[in-house]
């Protein structure tokens, strides 16, 4: 059994949060140019402003937050359901990325990555979980990461709040295929972003963040549970999880040269 995609995003309700830079605002002014209505939620209300002004009349809510707060994510999902009556999308973009290795590792950072890039999507999920599970209807679209597939450097805490993310979509699909709800899983490579410009290192197969937009919203479209971009990139660390750990370890030390 395979998950239903989304035919048209044209009228539906969709919940992007992190809409205001890179990944999620490439996908919302995307979506808003595909008469999609939209919530737009970050914790920059002056950048998901600008956004919304793109938008017709009604097409678009504009409801800031701070994933990490639990009160602020609850009372904007009472914002959206009090004015359109649910969501029919749920699209997490949200999270931090700071690099960080063995000898500068800073449980502070580690805490605050886990907070907002692991309890941060599984809090979203939660609040309209119980509404898609009543109508059996809704989709569900979590943004991770390649990192998240195996052990990378300068990834002590991002990697593994990815890799949870992973195992938490997996999961999420099983439970949730015969309820009718979709769930999406997208793991991006390097994406222009704010956060991949504190990269200091050479980035392969770098794509903008208005390419992995249409890569997602295809993927979700199309019904894809693992969405993944670019290819010849995501695939090559796909095949690095299958291999040794000797094997592996020195194929990162060859190609990662940081």
């Amino acid at each position: 059994m395979k998950q239903k995609g989304i035919d048209s995003f044209s009228g539906k309700r969709i919940w992007i949060i992190g809409a205001s830079s890179g990944i999620g605002e490439a996908c919302a002014k995307s979506l808003i140019n595909q008469n999609a209505r939209v919530i737009l939620s970050s914790r920059r209300v002056e950048r998901l402003n600008t956004i919304a002004q793109e938008a017709k009349v009604d097409q678009a809510l504009v409801i800031p937050l701070d994933v990490t707060n639990d009160d602020q994510l609850a009372t904007a999902y009472e914002k959206i359901i009090k004015a359109w009556g649910g969501i029919d999308l749920l699209l997490f973009v949200s999270g931090i990325y700071t690099p960080l290795r063995a000898d500068d590792f800073d449980i502070h950072i580690a805490e605050k990555t886990i907070d907002a890039n692991l309890l941060g999507p599984m809090k979203a999920v939660g609040l309209v979980l119980q509404k898609m599970l009543q109508t059996q209807q809704g989709n569900i679209a979590i943004v991770g990461s390649v990192a998240g597939y195996s052990g990378l450097p300068k990834a002590l805490a991002y990697g593994p709040s990815k890799a949870a993310i992973i195992n938490f979509c997996e999961i999420l699909y099983y439970d949730l295929l015969p309820k009718g709800i979709g769930v999406h899983m997208i793991s991006p490579g390097f994406v222009a972003t704010e956060a991949t410009a504190q990269n200091d290192f050479e980035m392969p197969a770098l794509i903008s963040a208005e390419e992995a937009a249409s890569e997602i919203l295809k993927g979700i479209q199309k019904g894809e549970f693992d969405i993944h971009f670019p290819k010849r990139f995501s695939r090559f660390l796909k095949f690095l999880r299958i291999l040794p750990y000797p094997i592996y370890f020195w194929i990162v030390r060859r190609f990662v040269k940081i």
